[in-house]
Formats: structure tokens, C-alpha cells, sequence
């Protein structure tokens, strides 16, 4: 099959189209190049032994959109083509809405247009907000949103849906709700990038592992769990990556009994505290991480992780990677680009 990538460049993007490709699809990239550098196409081209092909331009774009899907044969879409920061989205919520609502309603209108059949959809698990119950079952409410972000993930989801159920069955389409991603590839070719300071735990942490901030800041530990910091459910994106293809196979399978749309949580259902987490990398690496507890960060919820049952059940899809090699995998991407 011929799958659009719409931020196929981006962190999760890259590892889902060495996955497609493994796979036997065919991946077409479609990106600007705002949150990722073209550096990744040729980590791509490393791995996978030929460079992808790839459209740059923006999702908004209307024109630019159908283009492309004039040019190519799409079989299917993965949406992954959003802004991420959750603190920027506070500050520019207008920039956020007009971005994520905006390329999935342009993409959406795209696919159904030229009569593609499978879509999926980069959701969160920010949806959840604080939860009422641990693990998180996809049948728990979502909550008001605590940013922007997280609200066009909402949002995204209700308009997959209502686009996915006024297709009159011609549109099959997934929204995957994400936990917390970290890792790379086992090559050290492809990794997370963040452009500036990064908002994420991991590759801060590695970056100061590596000299290149003074310490990592803990915010806060007086949580309500065992070792008083922050829990999350972290999983390998390659893994991650995984679920997109058997969420795919699920689309274009003949089964006519599954819904035209539906959600599912993707991650480990384990939780880890950010100490453990710190104590896990300097286990497996054997490099001393400084850091200090500082306030709790606003915003920040104390457990999340996954009930993944119905994933496991429904698209035969389960975590293999452990913690240790998420994270050791990390370091070696971070040692790669920081040579």
C-alpha cells in the first residue's frame, strides 16, 4: 500500500516509516520541516537503503495537499503533522488551533475526496486529563483540556469521528492515543530532535548527560506515589511505530464488523516515576546524571499510564521493548549527534 505521512520527517514519523517499509508498504512523506530537520531524510536513506519520497510543504495548504495526492496513489493516511509544545500552545493558542485543526481537516478532506480508505490518527493521552481510575481504559472519560494542545487532540478525535461516520462506509479510520514515547532507533541514525530546549524528559536528560545542560530538574517530589515523583507510561517509539502498522492492517482488512471508527491507547500499561526513571539510565549506561527537585511544574498530572488490553485484543499488537533499551537506545542517538 501507498501510505501519506504527514510529518513523516518528525520524531514518531521517522520510526513509522522504517516500520511501513519493513513492512512492505510503500511510505510517501509529507512535511515542512518546522519541528524536524532534513538531516532525517538521510538517516532514513541510511536505513533503509533508499531515500523515501518526499513532498515539503505545509498541511494547511489546500493546494499544495492535493497535489500531492494528485500525484501519488494513496491508500492510506497516518496524520501525524501538528505543533506539539504544550507551553507555546498557552501562549499561541490561536497559532495551535489553525495548525492541528486545520491540516487534519484539510488532509480529512483530501482522503475522502480522492476515495482513501484508512486513516489514522496521532492522538494523545492528554485526553484523559487527571485520571479517575489507573490504568486508563478507553472507555474512561476525556476531561477538559488543561492546553490548547491537548484540546486539538480532542477536537481532532471528534472530527475523525463525525467525518469517519458521515462517510456512509467509504472511510475506516484509528485514532491512536499516545503515552510517552522516548527511544530511538537501534542504529543511533534516527532519534528525537528537539529543535531548542527540549520539553520532554528524556532527551533533556540525555543532553545533560552528554555536557550539554547543567542538570536535570525533577519538578517536584510530593506526588502522591511511591517515591513522590511524577509516574508515566514510556514507550519505545519503535514500538510506537508498530502500532501504527497493525492499526493500518486492521483498516484494510476485510473484517466488517469492527466499527468505521475507534480509538485505542498505545503503551506498556506499566507506570515508571521519573526517579526510577533516572535511576534506570545510570544503571544501564553507568553515567551520572545531575539533577535537582524543583516545584511542581502547573499542569502536570501525578499518574498516567495505560490499560492496553484492548489493543493487544483487537489488533494483536503489545509492548516488546523494555525501559533499558529505550533508554540506552536514547544515549546512543544522543552520542551520535553530539560527536
Amino acid at each position: 500500500m501507498n501510505i501519506l505521512v504527514t510529518g513523516g520527517a518528525g520524531y514518531i514519523g521517522s520510526h513509522t516509516v522504517v516500520e511501513l517499509t519493513k513492512a512492505g508498504h510503500v511510505p510517501i512523506i509529507l512535511d515542512d520541516f518546522r519541528n524536524s530537520r532534513e538531516s532525517v531524510l538521510d538517516g532514513l536513506e541510511t536505513i533503509l537503503g533508499s531515500r523515501p519520497k518526499t513532498y515539503v510543504g505545509d498541511c494547511t495548504d489546500a493546494d499544495f495537499v492535493e497535489t500531492v495526492f494528485l500525484a501519488e496513489q494513496i491508500d492510506g493516511v497516518i496524520h501525524f503533522a501538528a505543533l506539539k509544545a504544550v507551553g507555546e500552545s498557552i501562549e499561541k493558542p490561536l497559532l495551535y488551533y489553525r495548525n492541528n485543526i486545520g491540516s487534519l481537516v484539510t488532509v480529512l478532506d483530501a482522503t475522502l475526496r480522492h476515495g482513501v480508505k484508512a486513516f489514522v490518527f496521532s492522538s494523545s493521552a492528554t485526553v484523559y486529563g487527571e485520571p479517575d481510575s489507573l490504568p486508563i481504559k478507553e472507555t474512561d472519560p476525556r476531561k477538559p483540556a488543561t492546553s490548547p494542545y491537548g484540546n486539538t487532540k480532542q477536537i481532532g478525535e471528534d472530527i475523525l469521528r463525525d467525518t469517519t461516520l458521515a462517510s456512509a462506509g467509504s472511510l475506516r479510520s484509528i485514532a491512536l492515543r499516545y503515552f510517552n514515547p522516548i527511544g530511538a532507533h537501534e542504529s543511533g541514525t534516527i532519534g528525537e530532535l528537539p529543535l531548542g530546549i527540549p520539553n520532554n524528559l528524556v532527551p533533556y536528560l540525555t543532553q545533560t548527560a552528554a555536557g550539554l545542560r547543567e542538570r536535570l530538574t525533577i519538578f517536584g517530589d510530593d506526588y502522591e506515589t511511591a517515591d513522590g515523583t511524577c509516574i508515566r507510561d514510556y514507550i519505545h517509539v519503535v514500538d510506537l511505530a508498530r502500532a501504527h502498522i497493525a492499526a493500518l492492517d486492521h483498516l484494510f482488512s476485510s473484517e466488517t464488523d469492527q466499527p468505521a471508527y475507534d480509538v485505542y491507547n498505545v503503551g506498556t500499561g506499566h507506570g515508571t516515576s521519573v526517579a526510577e526513571l533516572v535511576e534506570t539510565f545510570e544503571r544501564e549506561t553507568g553515567v551520572k546524571v545531575p539533577h535537582a527537585i524543583g516545584p511542581r511544574r502547573h499542569g502536570d498530572i501525578s499518574s498516567c499510564y495505560a490499560n492496553a488490553d484492548k489493543i493487544r485484543r483487537t489488533l494483536g499488537w503489545s509492548a516488546e521493548i523494555p525501559l533499558s533499551q529505550a533508554l540506552t537506545d536514547s544515549w546512543r542517538w544522543q552520542q551520535n549527534i553530539t560527536a
